[in-house]
């Protein structure tokens, strides 16, 4: 029988390997509304170590995970009654070190989850134990199927209703999300033309199996779709906006369908929003039976459980590529630290990242930190 830690009231912790769980950490909290995330975002050096409640677990932070919409809510563009200061970071990876009693019976410490939930940029977050995903071991890839996998894999199920054949457009298809639209679509035999920004995204996307990619630096994205694909696209999974939006749209093909999952292009302006010739849009879709469909994961969280057990078992089986970026390639080099993670939404705002943004955290385990 395993023995049951109860940690819910201690104001002192162990963790599994012996060392003292600090009393104090770093974390970042938005103490600003702003869409500029260096402006919004101010990094804590001594917030108290949260205290787990009876069903919660203790999290020790290892890889935290990058998302466009960060500076969304940074902005505070989700929910207008929230006032700074609040924590930020929606996506962890990490050891489980201390819990409350009635979390033990289906966790343990030194135990590896993953877990969406606001706050994940500091060195411990406190996570319900019912929210968290069991994991075999801690690993960056989990990381990327948390949000932008699950992400694809919804909305495309959903609202995608793809079958052989179809042709189907993935903007920004090189990116976090990006990367598991092509490789969904592709198991669901339809042909992925996907749109990216360099010949090394390209090259990536055609390891994933991307039909035909188009660096829309070097080409022009509206006159190769209407040269090879002259009856349209049946499908597009949208994430830039803009100038991207229009033509998307303008390339669908009869009762195509245009999924947006996000408009990455206006988030960074005070509105949040980058124009579209939206005049057009109700001839657009009524001349093609077209239509178009919003996604925002947290209105699909019934489906969510189903659609991370089907993308772990698929990446432990080989099928499925979960493409991490640390920031190798950037200027300053690998995002490692709380420190980093401005870096790290200015390269995804940059356009540099193949793969999903990832950040880690590292504790050296014998320290006192």
């Amino acid at each position: 029988p395993r023995p049951i830690l109860d940690m819910s009231y201690s104001r002192h912790f162990l963790d599994f390997q012996g060392s003292s769980i600090p009393s104090s950490m770093k974390k970042l909290v938005v103490t600003k509304l702003s869409q500029n995330f260096r402006e919004a975002v101010t990094l804590q050096q001594d917030s108290p170590v949260p205290l787990p409640g009876d069903g919660d677990l203790l999290v020790r932070n290892r890889f935290v995970g990058i998302n466009a919409s960060d500076i969304n809510y940074s902005a505070g563009r989700y929910d207008s009654s929230v006032k700074p200061p609040f924590d930020i970071g929606f996506e962890g990876v990490g050891d489980v070190v201390a819990l409350g009693l009635s979390a033990s019976a289906d966790y343990t410490v030194g135990q590896a989850v993953a877990y969406v939930k606001a706050g994940s940029f500091a060195e411990y977050t406190v996570v319900p134990a019912k929210q968290a995903v069991p994991l075999p071991s801690v690993k960056p890839e989990f990381l990327t199927l948390m949000v932008s996998g699950a992400t694809a894999y919804i909305s495309l199920k959903e609202l995608g209703e793809l079958s052989e054949g179809k042709k189907v457009l993935v903007t920004a298809a090189a990116g976090g999300t990006g990367q598991f639209a092509v490789q969904l679509a592709k198991k669901a035999k339809c042909h992925v033309i996907g749109t990216c920004s360099s010949d090394e995204k390209g090259g990536f996307l055609k390891s994933i199996g991307c039909d035909h990619t188009i660096n829309y630096k070097t080409e022009n994205v509206e006159s190769v779709l209407r040269k090879d694909y002259p009856e349209g696209v049946d499908v597009v999974y949208e994430s830039v906006g803009g100038k991207m939006f229009d033509l998307a749209l303008n390339s669908l093909a009869t009762k195509g369908r245009l999924i947006i999952i996000g408009f990455i292009t206006g988030y960074q302006n005070p509105t949040g929003l980058s124009p579209i010739k939206a005049e057009l849009l109700p001839a657009k879709l009524l001349k093609k039976s077209a239509s178009i469909r919003g996604f925002f994961l947290n209105h699909y969280l019934s489906e969510y459980k189903n659609a991370l057990k089907h993308l772990l078992e698929m990446y432990e089986k080989g099928d499925l590529v979960c493409e991490v970026d640390f920031g190798d390639m950037s200027p300053e080099g690998k995002f490692i630290g709380l420190e980093s993670v401005f870096r790290a939404v200015d390269y995804m705002y940059m356009g540099k990242n193949i793969g999903k943004i990832v950040v880690e955290l590292p504790h050296s385990v014998n320290s006192k930190l």
